[in-house]
């Protein structure tokens, strides 16, 4: 088995780990809640992602949460085992194709489903049995398991008491407004989150896309103005399901939580919300004469603390989702002061530096010093700004990669000296940002910094 296929069993196992604990690790949880629900997971029967094993104990679950808050999501990878197998992968796509039709059809077997897709042409991958049942297991989306979820879903309730304890979030299409210097016309998307146990809009805004950035926006803005979240609750739509974010709110440590396809229950106050919004706020709005998103987004926010916050609601008993909050602020837990909610909302990718010492990210070409052609390092960077893309290796600093000017890089006369001061110099930084600029003046890219950005 290959490292890549050995770390991503490791990443499966992490995940199913993390999807037991998820619940447990909610800062707003009472103890004897805590405990109740501990004994209820241990309770159960699971299939274990590459174990014969079907439960889980009480002690290896508090171990788990242990790690897991010493560690974060690293505290929960397990060891290599080095005779272990690891089935063939559909691509995203086709996760999500077949994850989303079992969900809908819980009575349908595994097999039956990837006909269907296969028929549909949703999927074009024929997965072997072997293989297709370690990802169903790896997933949780046992058959017997969907069933018994459906039958038992219509008696969950979706009702916290304390501010922040859940947060839903989804994403709501307006109508479109004059967009760039020649007022082309492009649809306005409302992003927003409500606080479930007092209705109050704890971040909204209007933007013309539903990329993930957008989402972790609206989560940093919580964290840093009101306090920690102690659960997301989305859809399953692909603005709330990247890679990025996760990892993001695995550091953090907030859990997302995800609505079944079709059975949105849970997420009724976000839609009921999204109602009102276009019978108050839209309806009434003279849309010929918004100018652009933001003075669409000066309206709403007008709009918002002046009518919504302060109207009574007929789910708080009458009081205003403002009057609600005040109530229960006290309840807030502050977001943990350690961490850097800015380094922790960075984008991070991995590439492998071409021979010519530079790399493609997002369809843009970058360059790097000369010591790194042909190894494997980590970028980290603003997924908005992409200014700097800070370049890691061996998970030390190494420099700020800059955009490839390619004419300036057809005149550059390159030797080997430079490489051998690029090197020296980057063992006396030792890694550190601070030395950046010994490291960028020895670099062999001098000519190609006449049209690099800064």
């Amino acid at each position: 088995m290959t490292r890549d296929l050995k770390e991503k069993k490791r990443r499966l196992i992490k995940d199913f780990r993390y999807g037991i604990i998820a619940e447990l690790v909610n800062p707003y949880l009472k103890n004897q809640e805590f405990v109740e629900l501990l004994n209820a997971k241990a309770a159960r029967e699971y299939e274990i992602p590459y174990s014969q094993k079907t439960t889980i104990t009480a002690a290896a679950i508090r171990l788990w949460i242990k790690n897991y808050k010493e560690h974060g999501e690293n505290g929960l990878l397990p060891r290599i085992r080095k005779d272990a197998g690891n089935p063939k992968s559909f691509s995203d796509k086709e996760q999500n194709a077949l994850l989303t039709y079992l969900e809908e059809h819980p009575e349908v077997p595994a097999s039956t489903a990837v006909k269907v897709l296969l028929k549909e042409g949703k999927i074009s991958t024929n997965i072997s049995q072997s293989a297709l049942s370690r990802f169903i297991v790896a997933n949780g989306v046992i058959r017997s398991q969907r069933i018994a979820h459906k039958q038992n879903e219509r008696h969950l309730k979706y009702q916290f008491e304390r501010p922040l304890e859940c947060v839903q979030s989804d994403a709501m299409h307006a109508f479109s407004v004059p967009f760039g210097v020649e007022g082309k016309m492009k649809k306005a998307i409302l992003i927003a989150f409500i606080d479930d146990a007092t209705r109050r809009i704890v971040y909204s805004n209007f933007t013309h896309t539903e990329r993930s950035y957008e989402f972790e926006k609206g989560i940093k803005h919580i964290l840093k103005t009101h306090g920690h979240i102690g659960k997301l609750y989305t859809d399953n739509g692909a603005t709330f399901v990247s890679d990025q974010t996760k990892r993001i709110l695995s550091i953090i440590g907030i859990p997302l939580v995800h609505s079944r396809p079709g059975k949105p229950a849970g997420r009724g106050k976000i839609e009921r919300f999204f109602r009102t919004v276009r019978d108050q706020f839209l309806r009434p709005l003279d849309k010929d004469r918004v100018t652009g998103l933001p003075d669409l987004n000066i309206r709403f926010r007008s709009w918002l603390e002046s009518e919504y916050h302060r109207n009574p609601h007929r789910g708080l008993g009458g009081q205003t989702p403002l009057e609600c909050w005040m109530s229960k602020v006290s309840y807030i837990i502050q977001t943990n002061q350690n961490i850097d909610l800015d380094d922790v909302s960075l984008h991070e990718e991995s590439r492998k530096i071409y021979k010519d010492n530079t790399f493609s990210l997002y369809g843009v070409l970058y360059e790097v010093p000369g010591m790194l052609a042909l190894k494997k390092i980590k970028l980290r960077f603003d997924p908005v700004a992409m200014d700097p893309v800070m370049v890691y290796f061996e998970g030390k600093y190494i420099a700020d990669a800059r955009v490839v000017d390619s004419y300036a890089n057809c005149k550059i006369v390159r030797n080997t000296h430079s490489k051998t001061i690029t090197e020296s110099h980057a063992q006396s930084a030792g890694g550190s940002r601070d030395n950046t600029h010994d490291i960028r003046i020895a670099s062999s890219l001098s000519a190609s910094h006449v049209g690099g950005r800064k």
